[in-house]
């Protein structure tokens, strides 16, 4: 029975984990059996940012954010390797700020997708509507870090300058 479910549990670690490829001309993360693609010019920065790996365009936006168990070193190597940047911190760090509700300075149903990601987020920490909400967040160009029980947002200066206020 004890082996029954270790087994279960190592296939649910498999099958939860991510895979990262990298390659001169692309890199794909897949994590439970869905892929992202993206192209070498869509790949900015790839950053450890804690325990998760993070993509970065050329205009500051996050591409993709996933928990990553993988040995950093390794990923470093991998990304320098086939030419992309790479930086063990974030450098848009500071520019994100805390959000509560009704916070100033979001774009229109920015709010309204934060109050509904941070209450799947209550429900279920990593479900598919956590995953589907920050994806809502990155079309109004808003960027969602979560450190904890707390979420946190930044626009990158691009997407701030057009918003006309």
């Amino acid at each position: 029975m004890g082996a029954v479910l270790g087994l279960l549990l190592g296939f649910f670690a498999v099958h939860e984990s991510l895979t990262v490829r990298v390659s001169r001309g692309r890199v794909v993360l897949t994590v439970r059996d869905t892929s992202q693609e993206f192209g070498c010019d869509e790949v900015a920065l790839a950053v450890r940012d804690g325990k998760q790996l993070v993509l970065l365009g050329p205009d500051g936006m996050e591409i993709a954010r996933e928990n990553c168990g993988l040995p950093w070193q390794q990923l470093s190597d991998a990304f320098g390797g086939q030419g992309y940047r790479w930086s063990d911190e974030d450098p848009h760090r500071e520019e994100f700020r805390r959000w509560v509700p009704g916070m100033p300075g979001l774009p229109e149903g920015a709010d309204a997708l934060l109050r509904a990601r941070a209450a799947a987020r209550k429900k279920d920490g990593n479900s598919e509507d956590v995953r589907e909400l920050r994806r809502e967040l990155l079309r109004l160009r808003v960027v969602v870090r979560d450190e904890e029980k707390r979420q946190y947002w930044r626009m990158p200066l691009s997407s701030q300058g057009s918003q006309g206020s």
